[in-house]
């Protein structure tokens, strides 16, 4: 079976408010690294014409249009921030460009969404690939990767459209777009 990796840098900013760690209430950034492991959905072998089970281009096309457009330079908040609710208030346009997550947006937390937001874009592409693997690179020195159902491993299960992670769309908030 082949596997797909596509790597793609971004920056981002977050802060988390629930205790983890005092030196990340604040809001600060990184510039981060994804990469994604796409594999066939099916194991026919090559063709012997385009011998590939989708183009490059087709494969990661929507995923890095998703990671250059709406993740890269966006802020990071949990959906119950006090800062979500000034920038609703203050900065209206600017909320759109925030990312919103169930509890503080941690890498690994942000790695499960990534994922699954990846898996609904490829099933809406067809299902011919799927992604089974998740590395998201904080720093230098702080790495997660994931392998597994990213939806088993998010808090709190909600209804799937009100799920912006499980949309195959370039929607990175349900709360914000209600503005």
């Amino acid at each position: 079976m082949f596997d797909m990796l596509f790597t793609r840098r971004f920056s981002m900013g977050h802060r988390l408010i629930h205790g983890a760690s005092e030196s990340c209430a604040l809001p600060h950034g990184h510039n981060e690294f994804v990469t994604v492991r796409l594999q066939p959905t099916s194991d026919e072998p090559l063709d012997g014409k385009g011998n590939m089970p989708v183009s490059f281009q087709r494969a990661k096309g929507a995923w890095h249009k998703f990671i250059d457009e709406r993740l890269d330079h966006a802020l990071q908040l949990a959906e119950d921030d006090p800062l979500l609710e000034w920038f609703r208030v203050h900065e209206p346009a600017r909320a759109a460009r925030i990312v919103v997550t169930p509890g503080d947006p941690t890498t690994e937390l942000m790695a499960c969404l990534m994922m699954a937001k990846l898996n609904a874009m490829l099933a809406a592409d067809g299902g011919v690939l799927r992604c089974t693997a998740i590395t998201l690179q904080e720093t230098p020195t702080n790495t997660v990767e994931f392998s597994g159902d990213p939806l088993a491993m998010l808090p709190a299960p909600r209804p799937a459209g009100q799920c912006w992670w499980r949309r195959a769309d370039m929607s990175i908030s349900d709360i914000a777009t209600a503005i």
